[in-house]
């Protein structure tokens, strides 16, 4: 197949997709910075605090590949404005839910509305780019975008807590959405390519609940939500409708998902570095968000602009990994990148957070930078490893990776941080032990249990609980930095002789739309 022209307006597109992008990112760092906030005005457990943050990622990652071959059949422009008027509405309700069950219940069509955002945006910018410096370049401002979000996410929503109640920092999407929707409406072609073939539901279904039913399995049996006689058959489920799914895409003439995108290496790496990278960055974000309130007693707003350096320097990585890609190759790099991020963390674990100086936010600046550029190295390796008709596809694919590892990694910290917090708490022995019980789960429960003290015995149990949750943290962040450095040498090994596809030809015939 010929070369497809360079698209005039290519850059004006770039810009209406990062900021339709820009929204589903800003929801997943203020969220971080208002855990404290609503788990104590909703009274909030810590499971329902899991779910509340959990359930967007669990769900996201069962709905991306249906939705992004969806686009790559219907077209991405259809897709894309159907998300952001559900995402729009969905943080509307998420914004006044009076009870933690509607705010999850928001949080499932947040999840819908993103999972149609997020494919399109990459699907968009692999069919846009076809010159792989601009793609390359396009990617990292779409990495750069992303970090931008990431870093206003925490500032806004903490200036919202300070003045206003939690909900106000899903109500800023509201606004967001109506500047976004007429812009990318005018600015997105009408006229696809599109992938021939159906898009068949049972199918996505059978995708869906595979993926649900295999990650909530794992997610229970790891966490102990539920006991084994639940979470085995949920996850011997899962896999038997993923094995059921694999089996009809191998046989069928166009299959929803092409599955030998798995065995090129560049994408298998890219894929590995997005779930892991992702899953270390919202472990280590989460407990980062409640060491600087509970422990340091820092307002939403204080703790936002002091997270200030990881996001703004991860805001820089975009563009930065695209160069240093293009020059010194992609193999060294994202090995490279992850390797530093392991000793930004390694090096926070033992760092003082009470007495930060100028120590503790060069780390973090170094932290977000580092992973920023690993990041945005596994996108180049996915989206420049596959032909503009697979772009969707491939998209869903990187996004699926970021929201499981962010998913179950959470899940994992979460339940690293609850056993290391219960081990180290030390308690009153006339605490009790209904109240012991749950102040040993987590510092927001035992934050929950003293306001129902006497003032002495709420000091006693809040200074314990600090003291236990500094042990965590610093626990949690060289964990973390295990897990990246031992990234950085599979990485290493999977992008031996990596070639990006040429952009020439097509891997199956296109018609359009």
């Amino acid at each position: 197949m010929s070369r497809l022209p360079t698209i005039p307006r290519r850059w004006l597109i770039l810009l209406a997709v990062m900021l339709a992008f820009l929204p589903v990112v800003i929801d997943m760092t203020i969220l971080h910075i208002a855990v404290p906030s609503l788990t104590l005005a909703l009274g909030a457990s810590a499971t329902e605090v899991l779910w509340i943050i959990d359930i967007y990622p669990l769900l996201m990652a069962g709905l991306l590949v249906p939705m992004g071959t969806l686009a790559d059949r219907v077209g991405n422009r259809h897709v894309l404005l159907g998300g952001l008027v559900v995402f729009g509405l969905a943080s509307l309700l998420a914004a006044f839910a009076p009870t933690p069950a509607l705010l999850i219940g928001a949080r499932v069509l947040l999840a819908l509305g993103g999972s149609m955002i997020m494919p399109c945006v990459l699907g968009i910018i692999r069919r846009t780019f076809e010159d792989e410096r601009e793609r390359a370049l396009a990617l990292g401002l779409w990495g750069t975008v992303g970090a931008a979000g990431a870093a206003l996410g925490p500032l806004i929503g903490g200036a919202l807590l300070e003045h206003f109640w939690w909900g106000s920092a899903f109500l800023l999407n509201v606004p967001i959405m109506l500047g976004v929707v007429p812009l990318v409406f005018l600015l997105l072609p009408r006229s696809e390519v599109t992938t021939p073939g159906t898009w068949t539901p049972g199918q996505a279904l059978l995708l869906i609940g595979g993926m649900l039913g295999l990650v909530y399995g794992i997610k229970a049996s790891v966490g102990g939500t539920q006991p084994l006689g639940v979470a085995l058959p949920a996850t011997l489920l899962g896999a038997a409708l993923l094995g059921l799914f694999a089996r009809l895409q191998l046989h069928a003439t166009t299959p929803m998902l092409d599955l030998a995108l798995f065995s090129r290496p560049a994408i298998l790496a890219g894929i590995i570095m997005a779930t892991l990278a992702s899953g270390a960055l919202a472990g280590v974000e989460l407990t980062l968000a409640q060491e600087l309130q509970y422990v340091l007693g820092k307002t939403p707003l204080q703790a936002g602009i002091f997270m200030i350096p990881i996001m703004a320097a991860a805001a820089l990585g975009g563009p930065v990994a695209g160069h240093l890609s293009h020059r010194y190759g992609l193999r060294l790099v994202a090995s490279a990148s992850l390797a530093l991020s392991a000793v930004a963390l390694a090096w926070l674990a033992v760092a003082d957070f009470h007495h930060p100086g100028v120590g503790v936010p060069a780390l973090l600046a170094l932290l977000g930078l580092a992973l920023s550029i690993g990041l945005t190295a596994s996108s180049i390796a996915i989206m420049s490893s596959v032909a503009p008709s697979e772009g969707a596809a491939a998209g869903s694919l990187e996004a699926t990776a970021y929201e499981l590892g962010t998913g179950l990694g959470i899940t994992l910290f979460g339940v690293f941080m609850s056993r290391v917090f219960r081990h180290s708490l030390t308690l009153d022995p006339e605490l009790a032990t209904p109240l012991a019980e749950r102040a040993s789960r987590s510092i927001g429960d035992s934050y929950v249990i003293a306001e129902s003290l006497t003032a002495p015995q709420a000091r006693a149990l809040v200074e314990a609980a600090k003291a236990a949750f500094s042990i965590t943290h610093s626990l949690l962040l060289m964990s973390a930095a295990v897990l990246l450095a031992a990234l950085a040498m599979l990485v290493c090994h999977l992008l031996r002789g990596y070639r990006p596809a040429s952009a020439d030809p097509d891997r199956r015939p296109e018609s359009k739309r």
